[in-house]
């Protein structure tokens, strides 16, 4: 049997990070689609051109209050963008934050 390395896995010296004016950024991103629920509304509306919030709580198990909330924050964070309609609130996806989420990931 091969005996295992015994080599350090991780350097005890101090590391200064650079100053990354795109974490903040990124963090709110990353917070907007750290729920399962709001990665499928993320999912739903870049399927469709618009979407009723009514149509989104139907296609989800959950209640019309959580997803409400859960539209809140990807709102909030510029993901989508929710547009009244009468007593209706009409979203969609906002392609131009969507890219910056994918560009932000990519630079990783």
């Amino acid at each position: 049997m091969a005996k295992k390395s015994k080599t350090k896995s991780c350097d005890s010296t101090p590391v200064k990070l650079k100053a990354d004016p795109t974490a903040e950024e990124f963090a709110r991103l990353a917070w907007a689609v750290a729920h399962p629920a709001r990665v499928q509304i993320v999912r739903l509306l870049i399927g469709r051109e618009a979407c009723v919030c009514g149509e989104i709580v139907d296609c989800l198990p959950l209640a019309q209050s959580t997803v409400s909330q859960h539209l809140k924050i990807l709102k909030e964070s510029g993901l989508i963008q929710g547009e009244v309609d009468g007593p209706k609130v009409c979203y969609c996806i906002n392609p131009k934050q969507l890219e910056r989420l994918k560009s932000l990931v990519a630079d990783l």
